[in-house]
């Protein structure tokens, strides 16, 4: 998954490069908005297709709040606090926290709100998250208690990340981490939004 999104990246700033591939690709840059609200409808339907939300919401009541909770402050406070060190506007940095690892969102949100170079920054910092995450989830399973495993995948731990959270923790671990990216998902549009 990690080679298929840097090889994606890597062939759009190809075809960008290339002037007349560039002219035959304007629509979707000019349409992201709309490629947007069908990446968000897939999101939609990957949820429902989930078939254990409600007993998993009746079994774990409030708590099953207690995880995304934590990893959006955190990722926010982060947000604020690299804001502040690298002197760069602290609602931007804290909208491109926002994006909680959900690249293709971040990226585009970011970019229709600050412009590309925000937008930019915020699809390389969640692509960063993303990879780091795969990275980072046997150390913590193996140092730490499997909960924490969750925190580097923030939204990714219910599709890209969930199979490494499943082979480096336990069942209920997987459950929770099913219920935190589909809430972290959910929060990632409206966390960035409320920066401007």
């Amino acid at each position: 998954m990690v080679f298929m999104a840097l090889g994606a990246l890597i062939l759009g700033i190809g075809c960008g490069a290339v002037p007349a591939v560039a002219l035959l690709l304007r629509p979707l840059s000019t349409h992201t908005e709309w490629l947007l609200y069908f990446l968000m409808f897939s999101v939609g339907i990957s949820v429902g297709l989930h078939r254990g939300i409600v007993a998993g919401v009746r079994q774990y009541h409030v708590k099953i709040l207690l995880i995304p909770c934590g990893i959006i402050i955190g990722s926010l406070a982060g947000g604020v606090l690299c804001g502040l060190l690298m002197d760069y506007p602290v609602n931007q940095a804290v909208s491109i926290a926002g994006g909680l690892g959900w690249y293709s969102l971040a990226g585009v949100s970011v970019s229709n709100l600050a412009g590309a170079e925000a937008g930019s920054i915020a699809f390389l910092s969640s692509l960063m998250r993303e990879i780091g995450a795969f990275f980072m989830i046997p150390y913590i399973s193996r140092h730490f208690n499997a909960c924490t495993c969750i925190a580097p995948a923030a939204a990714t731990s219910e599709d890209t990340t969930l199979p490494m959270l499943i082979r480096y923790t336990n069942e209920e671990t997987v459950v929770l981490s099913v219920f935190n990216g589909i809430i972290c998902s959910a929060a990632v549009p409206v966390l960035i939004s409320l920066c401007y």
